[in-house]
């Protein structure tokens, strides 16, 4: 369940953006100036920030600035009556994720809100998978090992980054010869063997394992 920190002093405005975020199963807390809206946020116990900008104490840049200095991620989407580009500008390239103004329909901003949280709980993008001291770079198609340089053919990459995906767990010469080369390969072929001895020879006899009777597996 997504916490939402709602940093608005409008009672009227907080208790509706509030009950509609509750409604749709998020959990929420009100600050009504912007040294309590701060301090919450510093605490790492929400998932996003709706903030005004109109608060008292600390305004809204003041507390987006100070939240983004001290190096937290946490998303802010701004709601504002200001509607002026120099005022939008200025947010976000003091840190909001997004800018709404007043007055705006709920549904809008249960979509943004949705959207930014989407946004923040995905996983970066693994470009280099690893295993111990053997890495494997997505996007050069090259392997390290030990320290060294590995140059791969084209099948002996998908190869490698199949066991890499898949650390521990025996795969057997049909899963490879399916993943590999296509279901259409023969599968009383020897090639899955000759292209594991290429790899072994290439990164070590201790990458790969043979499991008897079963298949390979890295270890």
């Amino acid at each position: 369940m997504n916490r939402i920190l709602i940093a608005e002093d409008e009672e009227r405005i907080a208790s509706f953006v509030e009950k509609g975020l509750r409604s749709n199963g998020f959990t929420t807390t009100v600050a009504a100036d912007g040294d309590t809206a701060l301090g919450h946020a510093l605490s790492g116990g929400f998932d996003l920030m709706l903030l005004d900008i109109g608060l008292p104490g600390r305004d809204g840049f003041t507390v987006l600035r100070e939240l983004r200095e001290s190096r937290v991620t946490l998303p802010v989407v701004v709601l504002t009556a200001r509607d002026s580009v120099r005022d939008t500008v200025a947010g976000l390239e003091g840190g909001a994720d997004d800018w709404m103004t007043k007055p705006f329909r709920f549904e809008e901003l249960l979509a943004r809100v949705r959207l930014r949280l989407r946004t923040a709980a995905r996983a970066p993008e693994v470009t280099v998978l690893r295993s111990g001291d053997l890495g494997l770079d997505l996007r050069t198609r090259r392997a390290r090992a030990s320290g060294r340089t590995v140059d791969l053919t084209a099948r002996e990459f998908v190869l490698l980054e199949l066991f890499l995906r898949h650390p521990g767990q025996v795969l057997s010469r049909e899963q490879i010869l399916s993943h590999v080369w296509g279901y259409d390969f023969d599968p009383g072929s020897n090639i899955v063997d000759v292209y594991v001895r290429a790899l072994r020879k290439k990164l070590g006899a201790e990458r790969l394992e043979t499991v008897r009777g079963m298949g390979y597996r890295m270890p």
